[in-house]
């Protein structure tokens, strides 16, 4: 997964706010990658763009060899359901569906049958533990439960990406730390390509890599969170 020179904007003229300014990543197959960086830098706008939630105004994103934006619509979102699995800050559950109905909803996107939703989004909470809570209605859970459910949904169609917008920052630390190792587990022992934008240095320090943005460029991209690159191009910088 690539973005090439990418920039966004958002609003026109003195209004104008400049989200990236010319931003390369390239991000490995199984690898982890945190986003870092203060409110406003442009990394939640990163996300979405790789995630193909957003598109840029300029620059391009390839998936593979395919460049997205030679696609249409309908086949981005058939890609985005097939390969990629989302985990944010905000649970987005319908809070008067049960567990599994709102685990299955990827798979009803899919268009799935309904046998098979049921078996998939079944194992799928299984495997982070909420077995027993398929009948219970979102509403019921504790807020670590919900993201457990966020995970699962996320898992249901079988990604080899998950984008994770701030996955604890509604947790209390112990339940944060739980859904970290839940995360961590899931690319270590599936190899699931894991990016997650996030503000906390200890969380980002336990990824592979780390890119730093600040004002919408990267300032600096490796093992050590913070660190900056002086000189070079961004597309440089994403690479180093």
């Amino acid at each position: 997964m690539r973005a090439v020179d990418v920039s966004k904007t958002y609003g026109k003229k003195e209004s104008a706010f400049h989200a990236l300014r010319g931003v390369s990543i390239d991000v490995r197959s199984g690898e982890s990658v945190a986003i870092v960086g203060k409110s406003g830098s442009g990394k939640s706008t990163l996300m979405h763009i790789l995630a193909l939630l957003d598109t840029p105004d300029q620059g391009s994103v390839h998936f593979g060899d395919t460049d997205v934006s030679s696609l249409r619509a309908r086949r981005i979102n058939a890609m985005r359901n097939s390969h990629y699995g989302f985990v944010f800050q905000q649970f987005f559950l319908n809070g008067r569906q049960s567990v599994l109905e709102n685990v299955m909803l990827p798979l009803v996107i899919g268009g799935a049958k309904p046998a098979v939703r049921r078996q998939r989004a079944r194992a799928a909470l299984e495997a982070v533990g909420l077995g027993e809570k398929l009948k219970n209605r979102a509403n019921d859970l504790s807020g670590g439960q919900k993201q457990r459910v966020v995970i699962a949904r996320a898992l249901v169609n079988d990604p080899s990406i998950i984008f994770a917008d701030e996955p604890t920052g509604n947790l209390d630390s112990q339940t944060g730390e739980l859904i970290q190792e839940m995360l961590f587990d899931l690319n270590r022992e599936q190899g699931i390509t894991l990016v997650v934008v996030t503000h906390d240095p200890e969380f980002a320090a336990r990824f592979d890599r780390q890119i730093h943005l600040v004002d919408g460029r990267i300032v600096g991209s490796g093992p050590q969170y913070g660190g900056s690159v002086d000189g070079g191009s961004a597309g440089e910088e994403a690479a180093a």
